[in-house]
């Protein structure tokens, strides 16, 4: 688990390196090297590729600057009479290393439990999409030629020591990054990374900006739906100005339909597009459903970490916004699920509720994935 916040897991405050970070710039900060590093170390690593039949697109290779065939580092095999295709052949893997070539673990958000939790709470505290991908380059290697990514990236060292090479508009800079060291790269920042005299881990977590731009469309896009979808009129061509009092018109329809827009009804709508659109995070959700049969008042229950639980009263009825659901409850259950989120950790008596209501409602929320049984 990640006590505390995720960003202060990065930069030791999280407050004031996000005043920093978001004027869009290289920024480095220290933090604890031990606590960076257990995200996930060189042996972590080493059991990914070696002894975890890892898969692609889970995994790529790539040296000076060319992205290596998946034929040259993947093998076919047979599970239950069905093909496996894409399985890393450690031996091909460690070979290519030995040459020279850096391993990309892509995707570790999904797979790799510590990296799980930081992204799920990295989500929450930016209210952004993020990922998290790893890099394991050789001793004086170099995986990618200059390149900018599309999204901003946090990147932290986690093993050995890397040259970074960072293009702004001031000119080149070269940072070294080493374990406890994390920098931030605003979207479209060019670089490249070589590794020093030993063996090079290092973690990006990508942040897949929400725009304003793209929150105006999905406002608008209801409003601008009402258009007629109607043919232009014939000979338009000949005489343009056939279509200016139409466009006129359209156009100011449409603007008071904007003007009318509920921005309150848009912001609920972005939310929930958010919170019912992230993975599941269930780890530990076995244990959590065979221990929920004997939960009673005096069950120690925890908020899982980087869950959402946001309420939106709906009529009679209340939304819990789960991260990767809606769950629909009784609207006069929502001081219990007030005191649900107020708390990271409760017992069933704690809720204002009969015996049997708040039995039922902390069973139901530990079955849904926010809430897990301590011990």
């Amino acid at each position: 688990m990640l006590p505390g916040s995720a960003l202060d897991l990065l930069s030791g405050d999280a407050r004031t390196f996000l005043q920093k970070v978001w004027a869009s710039r290289v920024h480095l900060h220290r933090a604890d090297p031990d606590r960076l590093a257990g995200l996930l170390s060189l042996e972590d690593a080493d059991h990914l590729l070696t002894a975890s039949a890892i898969r692609t697109p889970s995994i790529r290779m790539a040296r000076d600057g060319a992205v290596l065939p998946e034929s040259a580092y993947t093998r076919s095999a047979t599970l239950a009479g069905q093909p496996l295709t894409g399985l890393v052949d450690a031996g091909k893997a460690l070979a290519l290393f030995d040459q020279g070539a850096t391993v990309v673990f892509q995707g570790l958000h999904r797979y790799w439990p510590p990296l799980t939790d930081l992204v799920a709470r990295l989500e929450l505290e930016l209210g952004h999409p993020c990922q998290a991908n790893a890099y394991l380059t050789p001793p004086g290697s170099q995986g990618f030629a200059v390149h900018a990514d599309s999204h901003d990236v946090f990147v932290f060292q986690t093993a050995g020591a890397k040259r970074w090479e960072v293009h702004t508009p001031e000119g080149v800079e070269d940072v070294t990054l080493e374990p406890g060291v994390s920098m931030y790269l605003p979207t479209g920042t060019p670089h490249a990374a070589r590794a020093e005299e030993v063996a090079s881990l290092h973690v990006t977590l990508g942040i897949n900006q929400l725009t304003w731009r793209g929150l105006v469309r999905r406002s608008v896009d209801e409003a601008l739906g009402g258009v007629p979808d109607e043919h232009l009129p014939g000979g338009w061509l000949d005489d343009p100005s056939a279509l200016r009092s139409g466009l006129a018109d359209r156009l100011a329809e449409l603007a008071d339909r904007i003007r009318s827009l509920d921005t309150d009804a848009a912001v609920t709508a972005e939310t929930r597009r958010f919170l019912t659109s992230r993975p599941p995070r269930v780890a530990g959700g076995l244990r959590d459903v065979l221990a929920v049969r004997d939960l009673d008042d005096q069950t120690v229950l925890r908020r899982r970490p980087g869950h959402p639980c946001v309420l939106v009263p709906a009529g009679d009825r209340l939304e819990v916004l789960l991260g990767d659901r809606t769950v629909t409850v009784p609207g006069w259950l929502a001081p219990a699920l007030e005191s649900v989120r107020a708390r990271s950790e409760l017992r069933p008596a704690d809720l204002a509720l009969d015996p049997q209501s708040r039995l039922v409602l902390c069973r139901r929320l530990v079955r849904e994935g926010l809430l897990e049984v301590v011990g």
